[in-house]
């Protein structure tokens, strides 16, 4: 798909179906947040982006209030969360760029993480382009993702 197709395709709001990643080496297959990951992508005509991935059921602070959260509870918060922000370009076919400008994991502001789409109807896969380190292992990864309705 040429890269001005992909952005129009690309265009709206898309549901986490799935997250694996499997290791090159033994093909151990990891799902990072969960068999039931949940997430929300969006692309602008305009050229931002969002992306935030959540396991579910994440536990409940004891203070109903973000500021009075107890430090394990932040923890875990984060750790069950993904989110970062930014534009994106495509550059070339099938391949998305993210240019990173807000990120809960603050090692990828200002970062550019490549993507490889895939559409089939109305899903969406983004992979890594080549393998990354994931839970310990090289491991590719692929998101699945749905056209939200």
């Amino acid at each position: 798909m040429n890269p001005d197709e992909l952005r129009k395709d690309l265009v709206g709001a898309w549901r986490l179906v799935s997250y694996r990643a499997t290791a090159v080496e033994d093909g151990e297959v990891v799902e990072p947040f969960g068999p039931r990951p949940q997430g929300l992508i969006t692309y602008t005509p305009g050229g931002h982006m969002s992306a935030q991935i959540m396991r579910p059921r994440r536990p409940l602070f004891r203070h109903g209030r973000l500021e009075q959260g107890l430090p394990e509870e932040l923890t875990a918060a984060a750790g069950g969360y993904l989110a970062y922000a930014g534009t994106y370009e495509i550059p070339e076919d099938d391949l998305v760029l993210h240019h990173v400008e807000l990120s809960l994991f603050p090692n990828w502001v200002g970062t550019t993480l490549a993507r490889v789409a895939g559409r089939d109807g109305d899903r969406l896969t983004l992979s890594l382009p080549e393998p990354a380190l994931i839970w310990g292992a090289r491991r590719t990864g692929v998101l699945v993702w749905e056209r939200a309705r």
